[in-house]
């Protein structure tokens, strides 16, 4: 049998080697941060998730180590077992103070936190609607549960109110949408949706995984930007991107939605506890993020100033209020063609295309850090600008 589907897999990976669309893993052999060695060549890092600069940082590492002599490596265990030690309830409620919520369950990624939020809590007779770019982990969340499906059109309120219409036939409704769509950088306009739901009688969920620690003037993401702290009823996120880069995922929200996801969440019923040192970073994160907003206060400068001299020098930008900067190319191949060009000039960024986005809508995703300098910024301009004057992108 394996020869004949051997056979297949091969002609289908050389049709997408030909179109020039085979994604190739680039090998870091340093710490993850602003300037990484890549094939023996130092490179600025431009599509990290590293919104804050915390991935290579000495006190989390500490924090870590700390762990790692006091608590051990792992835990061989789920949580109701045995698998829940002091670290992971301190960081649970770090979180939800952070939010402003009432309680916190820990995943062991964001993905499994979206992919088991919505089968224990709705059934047949309930509503999902759902953004257009929500993230995949959330399509999959929402394949996995029985509730009748509503999708509306990225950010749009009048859809959106179309789909909440059409709902009003269900029990239970929730809209769910990204805080920051992760391709795009836009943020959901959670003081629109919250209106709605309000009026359609609508539970929210939030994605938050690209917007907190970035988004807001505290970093606590779309509640803070809208003012809708502690009023939404579910928000997911992730401790591997702007909180530390590790792993690690999270729902928080009201207490009795918590509980429920204790009991029947089946991603963290059966996956193994989050090992002390992540747990233990963690809890040291949301000390140091809540302490100071200097790290938030540098991204947001580092984000400004990038992405008005990349509109001076020509470039199609996608409006954001995130660390995302999505440079349009629309072409497939040209995406490719550019991110190895600027990869030549020490600039490790990646082309997206469908089916990670939609046909025609190719780019270069761009994403500031903290960790960033300006001269750095300044050289990954003129990169981008020099390559994108050869392949006839800008004048």
């Amino acid at each position: 049998m394996y020869t004949d589907y051997k056979e297949f897999l091969t002609k289908e990976l050389t049709a997408i080697k030909d179109a020039g669309l085979f994604k190739n893993e680039r090998v870091i052999t340093s710490a993850q941060g602003a300037e990484i060695e890549v094939g023996g060549n130092k490179v600025l890092n431009f599509c990290m998730n590293n919104y804050l600069g915390l991935s290579n940082s000495p006190e989390l590492i500490d924090a870590a180590k700390e762990a790692m002599d006091t608590r051990g490596y792992g835990m061989s265990s789920v949580r109701f077992i045995c698998g829940t030690q002091d670290l992971h309830k301190e960081l649970e409620a770090k979180i939800a103070k952070f939010f402003g919520t009432e309680d916190t369950i820990l995943y062991a990624a964001a993905f499994d936190a979206n992919g088991g939020v919505f089968e224990p809590l709705f059934g047949e007779e309930d509503a999902i609607i759902s953004d257009s770019l929500n993230h995949a982990s959330i399509i999959d969340g929402v394949r996995l549960s029985k509730p009748v499906r509503y999708r509306y059109k990225n950010a749009d309120m009048a859809d959106l109110e179309d789909k909440l219409k059409l709902s009003q036939a269900q029990r239970y409704r929730i809209i769910v949408t990204d805080g920051v769509f992760s391709m795009d950088g836009n943020v959901a306009p959670m003081d629109k949706i919250k209106e709605l739901a309000d009026k359609y009688n609508a539970l929210i969920m939030i994605d938050e995984s690209h917007s907190a620690g970035v988004v807001g003037k505290t970093g606590r993401g779309v509640t803070e930007l809208f003012n809708l702290k502690g009023e939404i009823e579910i928000i997911t996120g992730t401790l591997g991107k702007a909180f530390g880069g590790a792993i690690g995922g999270f729902t928080t929200g009201k207490k009795e939605i918590i509980d429920m996801l204790r009991q029947r969440s089946r991603p963290y019923l059966f996956s193994n506890s989050i090992p002390p040192m992540v747990a233990n970073a963690g809890i040291r994160m949301f000390d140091m993020v809540s302490e100071t907003t200097h790290l938030q206060d540098k991204l947001h400068s580092n984000t400004d100033y990038f992405v008005a001299k990349m509109l001076d020098a020509g470039f199609d930008i996608k409006p954001t209020k995130s660390a995302i900067c999505a440079v349009m190319l629309y072409d497939a191949k040209l995406s490719q063609e550019f991110a190895s060009a600027l990869l030549k000039e020490g600039i490790y960024v990646i082309g997206f295309y469908f089916p990670v986005v939609p046909r025609g809508e190719a780019r270069i995703r761009v994403q500031l850090s903290a960790a960033h300098e300006q001269a750095q910024l300044d050289k990954a301009i003129a990169a981008f600008t020099k390559v994108g004057k050869e392949l006839s992108v800008i004048k």
